[in-house]
């Protein structure tokens, strides 16, 4: 069946010589340490069973077999590995080492897909602010901003779990404290600081701001890079911003979520507009992604998760990420259809449900904004 990956990134365009592919296949910022390598790893070895095929070599052919193929069949490769997948449509999250990797539009020519923007919104605010908006005009300036790019995109995406962490106060900032903070911030940039965005009441601002447009607000929440402080990125955090928003028409959507999948499950059981998914987990726990993929389907219900790959950099991510969600969501319904009788019918019903209608339905046709 197709598959909306509702939370991804674009594929590299450059060559890619051993220590950068590697540093595509891991979280952490760092080499691994000398005389050890990133092959060997739960992703490391899924790509060497599943992907190496896909490029006409045995299984488990070596690394360095695996990126000498690579290389001779150049941007080929990202084409053979993207259009084994099944995806039907990429939302595209754009504010991420956007200069490096391939636009929506460019993700739907080498997958065959439809593909969606999804705007940053600490990156959008950013961009604004290194254009020469002055402070007190910040506010009028991100609405209307915001407004033009959701005439396109599908829905937006914070990473405050990044930058401030998803304990922050949930109340709406006063205009007088947004105008102070970005005054603040204005002149830390004036000053030659970099203009990344870690003040929790202008993030604060954006997200009332996407609340305020009832968008679908992606959260990163959990397992990331090392940049995260990961006791900070519990989705339990945001309860009482949870709380505040269910009336509101806006959709909040949960990124990755491990190992907080089943507090996740959770709050997309208890709150109408709270859907998760367990994306960038399903590749980095590689063969134990089966048992990850069944915990997700403990509380949540069956209309409330879906599918993405957060993959980013290489085409690899986009294939296992959708290999694995297929055979581990697989494996889940059988087990069940043995332990409690659900008959096939059911089963497909659901799987289509996570595999492509919840997003969907969560974010409209796939015409719309389709590139």
């Amino acid at each position: 069946m197709p598959l909306f990956d509702h939370h991804c990134h674009g594929v590299v365009t450059a060559p890619l010589e051993r220590a950068a592919f590697e540093d595509l296949i891991t979280e952490s910022d760092w080499a691994a340490p000398e005389g050890t390598t990133h092959f060997d790893t739960q992703v490391g070895f899924a790509i060497r069973r599943y992907c190496a095929p896909v490029l006409g070599l045995p299984p488990f052919a070596s690394p360095e077999a695996y990126l000498a193929r690579r290389r001779e069949l150049g941007a080929g490769a990202s084409e053979l590995l993207l259009r084994a997948t099944g995806i039907s449509d990429y939302g595209i999250e754009t504010g991420h080492r956007g200069d490096e990797i391939l636009d929506p539009a460019g993700m739907a020519v080498a997958g065959a897909a439809r593909a969606h923007e999804i705007v940053r919104l600490e990156r959008l605010a950013e961009e604004l602010m290194l254009s020469g908006c002055a402070p007190t005009a910040f506010r009028d300036d991100f609405g209307r901003l915001l407004d033009e790019r959701l005439q396109h995109a599908i829905g937006v995406k914070s990473i405050a779990a990044y930058r401030i962490g998803l304990d922050f106060d949930p109340a709406r900032p006063s205009d007088a404290e947004v105008d102070a903070a970005v005054e603040a911030w204005s002149a830390r940039i004036a000053a030659g600081e970099p203009a990344r965005l870690d003040d929790p009441i202008v993030i604060r601002h954006l997200l009332w701001a996407a609340v305020d447009r009832a968008c679908a607000i992606q959260f990163h929440i959990g397992y990331g890079d090392a940049d995260v402080d990961l006791h900070r990125c519990s989705p339990l955090l945001l309860t009482e911003f949870l709380r505040r928003t269910r009336a509101s028409g806006a959709r909040v959507l949960l990124l990755h979520c491990y190992p907080f999948h089943r507090e996740a499950g959770y709050l997309a059981q208890v709150f109408p507009h709270v859907y998760f998914d367990v994306g960038l987990a399903i590749n980095y726990t590689g063969s134990r992604s089966v048992e990850v993929i069944a915990e997700t389907l403990e509380l949540a219900p069956f209309h409330k998760i879906l599918f993405s790959s957060d993959a980013f950099g290489v085409a690899e991510l986009f294939h296992l990420g959708a290999l694995l969600f297929r055979r581990g969501l697989e494996q889940a319904l059988d087990a069940f259809a043995e332990r409690d009788g659900w008959p096939a019918a059911e089963r497909q019903r659901v799987a289509e449900l996570i595999a492509w209608r919840n997003a969907e339905r969560v974010y409209g046709p796939p015409a719309a904004g389709a590139a």
